[in-house]
């Protein structure tokens, strides 16, 4: 779809979808009025492309916060395992490009690029992991810090044995189980 554009249709769906979530899974946005959210996403067409992205490939996303000093929301994929449809990707376009055989179909970076979203960060995957438990047979490429990419390395993290783990791995390796979790600011 190249406009990033949901029909009035499509949006209204959306729409319906992400306040069903929202409802059911008060505890990951305590104090937030989802009249507020509603409005925001009304007036965001764009975002709301993403949250579809989002939703399209099994992210389930849903609001996670709220930035005060912006007054944007900030939603998260909360599916319980890494989103189905965004596995198997490398760490990023370097890392694909490098890659002499059995090439992945894409790359995390350029999927989440093209998605309109941000890779979480190990921080924002921990706090994530606050509101549930999320990755409990999968994993998540989380953003990696420039001097580790630079290595030829790139990070991940997932949830076993009631703990949140981050690991390292070459750029260029990919897997079945493992994904990625985006965020988005409406």
């Amino acid at each position: 779809m190249g406009n990033k554009k949901l029909s009035a249709t499509q949006q209204k769906d959306l729409i319906a979808v992400l306040k069903s979530r929202f409802e059911k899974n008060t505890n990951r946005h305590k104090g937030l009025d989802w009249s507020k959210v509603e409005a925001r996403l009304e007036a965001n067409a764009e975002k709301l492309w993403s949250l579809n992205e989002m939703e399209r490939t099994g992210g389930e996303p849903d609001v996670v916060g709220l930035d005060k000093k912006t007054g944007e929301f900030i939603f998260y994929d909360c599916s319980p395992e890494s989103p189905k449809d965004r596995r198997s990707y490398c760490y990023d376009r370097e890392a694909l490009n490098a890659r002499k055989e059995l090439k992945p179909a894409n790359s995390v970076m350029d999927v989440a690029t093209a998605m309109g979203i941000e890779l979480l960060t190990e921080e924002q995957y921990r706090e994530l992991q606050t509101l549930g438990k999320f990755d409990s047979k999968t994993s998540s490429w989380v953003k990696t810090p420039a001097g580790i990419r630079r290595l030829g390395g790139a990070l991940f993290c997932d949830r076993r044995y009631e703990t949140v783990f981050l690991y390292h791995n070459g750029a260029d390796s990919y897997y079945a189980a493992r994904g990625f979790r985006g965020s988005l600011r409406v």
